[in-house]
């Protein structure tokens, strides 16, 4: 009875050992086959990442080249422009500017300064400011309007007469004799903004510093009115009032002229283009006659008067 008894318990303990084994061996072996198959798909992941990032680098390196390209062409106008400096611009400029005055073969010295002016249209027209050449000629000695060209001791004149003169904006258009000489390009005052940068040359201080052609740089600080309504009857005189009938607005600028920069040209520092006139002691007839001593401030004529005035002169289109 007992062996019997222990048969079957032992029988099934040998029985139950493989199934266990095999059961413990099946857990092992999907165990390993899911650590291989994580292994497999970790590989996969893996290789697919780098598919991916290959893919994206690819994709990146082909869809930047056209962007590099497209910087590239978006900049080069940019760089182009800003390479082009005042030196630059200044090699072109100043063969334009002439000093304006007048010629006397018998008085001592012959040729007298005034002002200064710069050359536009053919190359022999010459646009300088009205009050500049306003005085009278002293005909009976044969006193004749004159530019001067080159510089220090190889200055030479050129004999010149008034082709057109408008008092109204202080611009006069005077053409000269002889070889023509490269002119500057006029420009659009309308396009120019305060707080832009300009610069304008010519001869300040005239021939006591000797016709060297200077050079000065600074802002547009506002366009003004060339005359404002006064606080009393006093202050108002002839010139003030005439002015007030016919407003039209001049460049104030933050920048120095001095006495025989009249007539200066002022321009894009990167182009030479033209917007104006340099012009303080007309301006100032009206801005500044209530003070008892003028202000250092610095004022052009816009170009668009002078424009006006070659249009009439049959030398630009408006």
């Amino acid at each position: 009875m007992h062996g019997r008894a222990t048969y079957p318990t032992m029988a099934r303990k040998q029985r139950g050992f493989p199934a266990r084994a095999g059961v413990e061996q099946g857990r092992e072996s999907v165990k390993i086959m899911s650590d291989t198959e994580a292994t497999a798909t970790e590989g996969n992941r893996t290789a697919n990442d780098m598919t991916v990032g290959a893919r994206a680098r690819s994709l990146v390196s082909k869809a930047s080249m056209p962007v590099a390209a497209l910087v590239c062409g978006l900049m080069a106008p940019a760089q182009e422009a800003s390479g082009q400096t005042l030196p630059d611009t200044l090699k072109r400029v100043k063969p334009s500017i002439v000093g304006v005055g007048t010629y006397q073969a018998l008085r001592r010295p012959r040729a007298k300064f005034l002002g200064t002016g710069f050359v536009v249209a053919d190359g022999r027209h010459v646009l300088t400011n009205a009050h500049v050449v306003n005085k009278g000629l002293d005909s009976k000695n044969n006193e004749r309007i004159a530019v001067f060209i080159g510089t220090g001791r190889n200055t030479k004149h050129r004999l010149a007469k008034k082709v057109a003169v408008d008092r109204q904006h202080d611009v006069a258009l005077l053409k000269f004799e002889g070889a023509a000489l490269p002119a500057l390009t006029l420009g659009r005052d309308e396009d120019v903004e305060e707080g832009q940068q300009i610069a304008f040359t010519g001869f300040p201080i005239g021939s006591i510093l000797g016709l060297y052609p200077v050079t000065h740089q600074g802002i547009i600080a506002a366009r003004t009115p060339i005359a404002i309504p006064r606080q009393t009857p006093g202050q108002l005189d002839a010139v003030v009032v005439n002015r007030l009938r016919s407003p039209f607005l001049v460049f104030q600028l933050d920048a120095t002229a001095y006495p025989g920069n009249s007539g200066s040209p002022l321009y894009d520092p990167k182009t030479g283009v033209v917007w104006g006139i340099v012009s303080s002691v007309f301006v100032k007839q009206s801005k500044e006659n209530v003070l008892k001593d003028p202000s250092g401030i610095t004022y052009g004529i816009l170009i668009r008067y002078a424009r006006a005035l070659m249009t009439r002169a049959g030398l630009a289109k408006k």
